[in-house]
């Protein structure tokens, strides 16, 4: 009489042949037709995994199916192959192994179920997935590639967040600047024009007077900060007709020096 133990878990092993324990085993040999898949994005990759099941029912273990295990194997390859089939290289081989894992096993279990094996799948591990051995070197380059181009785009975009709001920044100050200058210079020119319009409304009613007050002005203005010399042509009776001032200003100022 037969009597499987529906207590104990059980390993099939895919990709490969001899198990240690967790892990593929020191001694063991790649299985390259069970291994090598096809994936999403047209890649070859080499996937080694294993499958623990039990049994749930042991009259459809026992009676449904001829081979079990066999059945369970075909059936877990084809599930991964599928889907690995929909799935990316790159997608594969890092970030998304626990959803392949978790996909793989959900259809493999539906398809055992639809064979009424009377089969529980407790879990997928993969051990191995890698691009093919004779390319694997290549693959590395490739994504220490991306790594690289990754950090220099982080690195650009850094750059870009600091200097972009300093240059707006500097920018927006400028322009700030130029509106004050303009501001500023529109104001004088305004106060200039009025200043031209009044003298020449005096002037039309005074022409004689504004025009000398204007020369008088001007003439103050240009001889304010020149040394003088006065010249009295009238004198006469000896007198020389002519008065120092640089040299009676400089003199007073020497007294006025020694005299603190």
């Amino acid at each position: 009489m037969l009597t499987p133990n529906v207590e104990r878990t059980n390993t099939i092993t895919v990709g490969f042949r001899g198990l240690g324990e967790g892990d593929r085993a020191a001694g063991s040999r790649d299985v390259p037709q069970e291994s090598l898949m096809l994936t999403g994005d047209q890649n070859i990759i080499d996937i080694d995994f294993v499958v623990q099941w039990r049994i749930k029912d042991a009259a459809a273990f026992l009676f449904n199916i001829r081979d079990p295990e066999q059945t369970i194997k075909i059936a877990a390859e084809s599930a991964m192959r599928e889907v690995i089939g929909q799935t990316g290289l790159e997608d594969a081989t890092t970030g998304k192994r626990q959803q392949v894992q978790q996909q793989s096993r959900i259809l493999l279990q539906q398809i055992l179920d639809l064979y009424g094996t009377g089969v529980s799948i407790a879990q997928i591990q993969l051990l191995k997935s890698d691009p093919p051995g004779e390319v694997i070197d290549a693959f590395h380059d490739v994504q220490r590639a991306r790594q690289d181009q990754e950090r220099s785009i982080n690195e650009a975009t850094a750059y870009k967040n600091d200097i972009v709001p300093k240059a707006k920044g500097k920018a927006q100050t400028i322009i700030q600047a130029a509106a004050a200058y303009k501001e500023k210079i529109v104001k004088e020119a305004d106060g200039e024009a009025q200043r031209f319009l009044s003298v020449y409304n005096t002037y039309k009613d005074a022409k004689e007077i504004t025009t000398r007050r204007l020369f008088l002005e001007r003439m103050q203005q240009v001889l304010k900060g020149a040394d003088k010399i006065i010249i009295d042509k009238g004198a006469g009776g000896g007198v020389v007709p002519y008065l120092a001032l640089p040299e009676l200003r400089k003199r007073q100022e020497r007294n006025q020096e020694g005299a603190q």
